[in-house]
């Protein structure tokens, strides 16, 4: 059937002809903004949401400084010791009557510790005072005696120049008073020797009261009231050579024996790091006091001191510990942390990492110090302990939010 053209060209609909009939079409317009307007807020969010989420990283510590000067060079173990240590005893043989301590006491120098029986030195001492008393009586008589020959003798002078008695009196009163004055002399050494006795007899009493020698601390307690001490050995096994033992704290050091095939690379006041076997994440910094001027034969060996860089209560006599010497050439920088080189951020000079603080990294930049090995000192910028990012993504940035991987630190 063929086509009516005519029929087809009068249902064609022509814009140009009344162009205002479809501009003013209800609602048209309005739809077309309302659509528009929809797409841009959702592809807005879209943006948003890629642009603020979190960033997946994975993060190191950064190595706090140990205060290390160098690698190093030996390794060695041995023992805490103190160089002020003694077990105290007592002067004299005598039975214990009060024990004023216990074990773990703090002391102070001269502080009592324990008392023996007293009974026999207070006697002694009673005798010399006695003994001295009756030795100055003594001398007081024979000083009023010599004073009364004294006058004697002047008045028979005076009664022989007047030739009214004979001159044997004048010389019996001469004997008289050189006699007197002989025995006064040897009533003054009398009461001399008396006073030594008496002071030696105090002495006595003295020694029956244990002082600490030195401040420390007690570490042991080794006899009890009713006990006998002696400062030598006697045979039984019943009596106490001593009483207790008493350290100063103070004076604790580390002892180690060298190897007399390593011992040039010691030296004097090297610096050292200890670990004690009991807290063996716990690094203790020291430094060399002196080696010690003698080899053992038997063990090839050679002793050296080194001082603690500080005290420490958990630092105790005879504990195990593993020392390490430092090699102070060895250019690795003191007192600064430590990152690995990976990690730092290079534009031309400028170096910076990634730190992360609160759930957002921040670019910092950094001021590097010597390498080490795979390490490199971080010399200003930061701070031990502190997060930084590992292999940063591209589209990370200052102030974004990220997360941590499941593997990272």
């Amino acid at each position: 059937m063929p086509l009516d053209k005519q029929a087809l060209e009068s249902l064609r609909l022509d814009a140009d002809s009344d162009p205002q009939r479809y501009r003013d079409a209800p609602g048209g317009r309005r739809r077309l903004w309302i659509v528009i307007a929809v797409v841009a807020v959702f592809a807005a969010a879209i943006a948003w949401r890629v642009l603020n989420a979190p960033v997946a990283v994975q993060t190191v510590l950064v190595e706090a400084p140990d205060g290390a000067e160098g690698g190093a060079v030996l390794n060695a173990s041995g023992y805490v010791v103190a160089r002020q240590l003694a077990t105290v005893s007592s002067k004299v043989t005598g039975r214990i009557t009060e024990v004023l301590f216990e074990e773990g006491a703090v002391v102070s120098e001269g502080q009592v510790l324990a008392k023996l029986d007293p009974s026999t030195g207070q006697a002694e001492h009673a005798v010399a005072a006695s003994s001295l008393e009756a030795a100055r009586r003594n001398l007081r008589e024979i000083e009023v005696r010599l004073a009364d020959a004294r006058k004697t003798l002047a008045r028979n002078r005076s009664l022989v120049e007047a030739k009214l008695v004979a001159e044997s009196v004048l010389d019996g009163s001469q004997a008289e008073v050189a006699a007197l004055e002989a025995r006064l002399s040897a009533a003054g050494g009398e009461v001399g020797v008396a006073q030594s006795r008496l002071a030696l007899s105090q002495q006595g009493l003295d020694d029956l009261v244990i002082r600490a020698p030195f401040a420390g601390v007690v570490l042991s307690k080794d006899a009890q009231p009713g006990e006998t001490v002696s400062p030598v050995s006697a045979g039984g096994g019943f009596t106490r050579t001593g009483i207790a033992t008493i350290v100063d704290m103070d004076s604790r050091e580390i002892e180690v024996d060298v190897n007399e095939a390593y011992i040039n690379r010691v030296h004097d006041e090297q610096r050292v790091e200890a670990v004690l076997d009991a807290y063996p994440d716990w690094t203790i910094a020291g430094r060399v006091i002196s080696i010690v001027p003698t080899a053992d034969r038997q063990k090839a060996t050679v002793r050296v001191r080194i001082a603690f860089e500080a005290l420490d209560p958990r630092i105790l006599p005879d504990m195990g510990i593993k020392v390490r010497f430092l090699e102070e050439d060895s250019g690795r920088e003191t007192g600064h942390p430590q990152v690995p080189a990976s990690v730092v951020l290079r534009d031309g000079d400028a170096t910076s990492v990634w730190v992360v603080r609160d759930g957002e990294v921040e670019r910092r930049a950094i001021t590097l110090g010597p390498a080490d090995g795979d390490r490199v000192a971080v010399l200003q910028g930061l701070q031990g302990g502190e997060a930084i990012v590992v292999d940063a993504p591209r589209r990370l940035r200052d102030g974004a939010t990220v997360e941590l991987k499941a593997d990272g630190s």
